[in-house]
């Protein structure tokens, strides 16, 4: 049994509906979202991201870092670098590119700016 923590939240990832994903604009159905402490107000936190296989992101800009983890499949960025399990990459701000994969995948994306 899992006991309740103040400040603490548990996402059982292997049981709970991925939401659409919407973040780079309009929904794109065969790619699914699972917030953990992602706020849509400040676009900063974290969330799971799933593609199926064929999915491909929207080419779009980084206000701020993102950093994510490959835990499941291989990700392609559109230089054509894979990405595949256990990888870690960071965007800059300012960044701009699109990714898509070929046997699906599941990330670990974390969205922050820096602060002065």
């Amino acid at each position: 049994m899992e006991r309740k923590v103040a400040g603490r939240k548990v996402v059982r990832a292997d049981s709970t509906a991925f939401l659409p994903y919407d973040l780079e604009g309009p929904l794109q159905s065969d790619m699914g979202w699972l917030p953990v402490s992602f706020d849509r107000k400040t676009g900063e936190g974290s969330y799971l991201m799933r593609m199926e296989p064929g999915a491909e992101t929207i080419v779009h800009d980084h206000p701020g870092f993102e950093d994510f983890v490959v835990l499941e499949g291989e990700l392609i960025d559109d230089d054509g670098t894979v990405f595949r399990a256990g990888d870690v990459v960071s965007y800059a701000p300012g960044s701009r590119h699109n990714s898509r994969t070929e046997t699906g995948c599941v990330l670990a994306v974390f969205e922050w700016r820096a602060r002065s």
